[in-house]
Order: structure tokens, then C-alpha cells, then sequence
């Protein structure tokens, strides 16, 4: 009679993402086939294999990073705490002869301290000098979760960008703009404010369906338990594709400012992607628009919180709904704003598509399509709501 087959592991994960985002994060995992548990701010519960747990963070364009949660009990004293770490098989976790690195949070719980808590998670969690490893721990109201941490470096980072522009967009959040836009992958893609490049690097990672994580580190890869041999396999579908079986839609980058472009460039090289999207040189009102009866325009424009002040904004997003509106006739326009008054400029009818943080600031992408519903010019400014 065959031995029976061990079925392999679940874990209970946690895909942590900005605030806002998480129905696009949810729609993503469940695109890769996951089984969610449930949706929250900042974040998504769901069930994965070894297999799968790589796989999320080798593809997810929106999640911040993965974790997978260890342990949850109750402690009100510390030897509560140590007793329910002990329960932990940290050998699957923690390289052999190292401590893990210990992030702590506390809500209404007796164990407030969180330097306190860290000191003692850590003596038994490991032994030994501190290594890369995250253990991440949350009390509130005295119930302890434990999480590892599965990415390593924050997934935004990709590893693409090393030169930047002023005031540069996570990539994580440019992915999120482009999939909140509805950008369609076969039409045309622009961005007027592209600085060192991410929403056109970021689309054209999309179009030509590359995994977002290719070629960096993850936090899995130094866990004892890690099976190279499934990584392997994950990764063995992200080979880079014959050329002539790449899709490739225009997309295009602008900027007045001739070093943003030369570093965006320089980032999409890195990415692998140079062939895929055309930086160029240029201010907003020499912008090209594909001669195409559909296309989108997706861009993250001067906040006048960082660069300089709205003094000369009420003027450049007003431009912009004039080039639109020139332009750009059944396109469709999403831009993520600090200020929706400054975006009421463009005379366009927005609707609020998603609402998170960039930085620290609190935005929202505006969507519009260019002649829908347009006011008139002696009509008052719509709403950001479309009202």
C-alpha cells in the first residue's frame, strides 16, 4: 500500500498595504488564485502554500510586504508572553545561531512597554547576534499576534531605482493609480510629470506582464524551512519572454526637467524595460499625445507641498485640462492630487477613485474622461464627486 502523501503546510498570511488600497490588494490575490480570509484597513488575510506565499511576493504590484503569522494568545505579564513565544518552532523561522529583529506595537494592553517586550520575545526567539529577520508583534487589549516576516526589504522596492527625481512616487502606489485608472494594457499611456519614471516603468512591467520582484531578496530566502527548489520553480515563469512576444502599447513619459528624464531612463534600464517606454524631454505644453481615439493619461503632478508653493499650480492644472481637452478627446485622465481644488482647475468632471497617503500627505486619484459630461466654461467648477 503507497505511503500517504503529507500534505504541505498553510499559512495564515498578511498582505500589508497602504491605507486605501486594500481592495486593490484583495482583488490582486484573489487574481493569483488565493483564498482570502478576510479585508481590513491596511491590509488582507489569506491562506497560502509554501508555493504561494513566494509566489505573492514575487507578483504583487500593491502590497507593502507579506507576513505570516506565527502565534496568537493572551498575555497580561511577561511570563505570559515568554510562554506563549516558547510554543513558536522559531527553527523554521530564525537561521540557526542568530535573533531576529523585533518590531513591536501596543494598544490597551497591560505589556505597554514595546522595548520591554522586544528584549523579551528576543531572548526567545533566538540566540546569538541579530539577523536580518523580522518579527513582527502586536498586542491590543492584551492579545498578542506574532508575525515573521516573509519580504525582507519592503516590496516598493523593487530594485530598479537607484536615481531619483524630486518628490519620488512608491512604486507600489504607482502600480495602484495605474490599476485604479482602468488603464487598458492594449491602449496608449501618459504621463505628463513622469520625474525618475515610476508610473511608466510601473505600466510597462504591467503590459508586459513581468513580475514586479525579479531579480531582488526576499526574507523567506533566508528562513530555515526556505524549499529553494519551489523558488525555483516560482520563478522559473518570470524568464523574460521572446522580444517578439512582448506586448507592447505606448507607453510615454514627459518632464521639463531634463535630469528627471535622464534618470528615468536610467531606472527603466534597470528594470529591463527601456524598450518598452519613450522619456522625453519636453514641459506640459509640448507634450505629444499618441494620435489614438483612446488612451489614458495617469500622473502624479507637483503637490506644492514639497515642491514650492501652488502659486503657479491653479495655472499648470489648468494647462493641462485645455491640452486634455485639445488633445486628447476620449481619453481618460487620472491624476493622484493633494489639493482637489487645484485639480478643479482642468475643468474636468472627477470622480474620487481611490484615497491613501503619499509620503505622509493625504491624495486621492481623480479619474475623468476627457468630454464626458463636460461643463460649460461659464459653468461653475464640478465637484470632486462629479456633482
Amino acid at each position: 500500500m503507497p505511503a500517504a502523501r503529507t500534505r504541505p503546510p498553510r499559512h495564515h498570511c498578511l498582505a500589508v498595504c497602504a491605507p486605501g488600497l486594500e481592495e486593490l490588494c484583495a482583488a490582486e490575490l484573489t487574481g493569483m488564485g488565493l483564498r482570502l480570509r478576510r479585508t481590513f484597513p491596511g491590509g488582507v488575510e489569506f491562506s497560502a502554500s509554501d508555493r504561494e506565499l513566494y509566489h505573492v511576493n514575487l507578483w504583487s504590484h500593491v502590497a507593502t510586504r507579506v507576513v505570516v503569522r506565527v502565534a496568537t494568545f493572551e498575555a497580561r505579564s511577561f511570563a505570559e508572553l515568554e510562554q506563549g513565544a516558547a510554543g513558536v518552532a522559531w527553527e523554521r523561522w530564525v537561521p540557526d545561531g542568530t535573533t531576529p529583529r523585533v518590531r513591536v506595537s501596543s494598544t490597551a494592553s497591560v505589556l505597554y512597554h514595546s522595548d520591554a517586550v522586544a528584549e523579551r520575545l528576543a531572548v526567545v526567539a533566538g540566540r546569538g547576534p541579530e539577523s536580518g529577520s523580522l518579527l513582527v508583534v502586536r498586542l491590543i487589549h492584551n492579545r498578542v499576534t506574532l508575525s515573521v516576516d516573509s519580504s525582507g526589504e519592503p516590496l516598493h522596492r523593487r530594485g530598479w531605482r537607484s536615481d531619483v527625481a524630486k518628490a519620488p512616487l512608491r512604486e507600489t502606489l504607482a502600480a495602484a493609480a495605474l490599476l485604479a485608472s482602468g488603464w487598458d494594457r492594449d491602449a496608449p499611456l501618459v504621463d505628463p510629470f513622469c520625474g525618475s519614471g515610476t508610473i511608466p516603468i510601473e505600466a510597462a512591467l504591467l503590459a508586459a506582464g513581468r513580475a514586479p520582484g525579479v531579480g531582488r531578496h526576499f526574507g523567506f530566502e533566508d528562513w530555515p524551512s526556505f524549499q529553494p527548489g519551489t523558488w525555483a520553480s516560482v520563478t522559473a515563469a518570470t524568464k523574460a519572454p521572446a522580444a517578439d512576444a512582448v506586448h507592447r502599447p505606448l507607453i510615454m513619459g514627459t518632464d521639463r526637467d531634463e535630469g528627471a528624464v535622464r534618470a528615468a531612463q536610467a531606472n527603466a534600464a534597470r528594470a529591463g524595460v527601456a524598450d518598452l517606454v519613450d522619456f522625453v524631454h519636453a514641459p506640459l505644453s509640448d507634450m505629444e499625445s499618441p494620435a489614438a481615439p483612446r488612451g489614458w493619461l495617469v500622473s502624479n503632478p507637483p503637490y506644492g507641498k514639497r515642491i514650492g508653493g501652488n502659486g503657479d499650480l491653479r495655472d499648470l492644472y489648468a494647462r493641462l485640462g485645455d491640452i486634455a481637452r485639445a488633445r486628447m478627446a476620449g481619453w481618460e485622465l487620472a491624476l493622484l492630487v493633494a489639493d482637489e481644488r487645484l485639480a478643479r482647475q482642468g475643468r474636468l468632471r472627477w470622480q474620487a477613485r481611490l484615497r491613501t497617503t503619499n509620503g505622509g500627505i493625504p491624495v486621492v486619484l481623480l479619474w475623468a474622461q476627457v468630454g464626458a459630461d463636460r461643463p460649460s466654461p461659464s459653468g461653475p467648477a464640478p465637484s470632486s464627486e462629479g456633482g
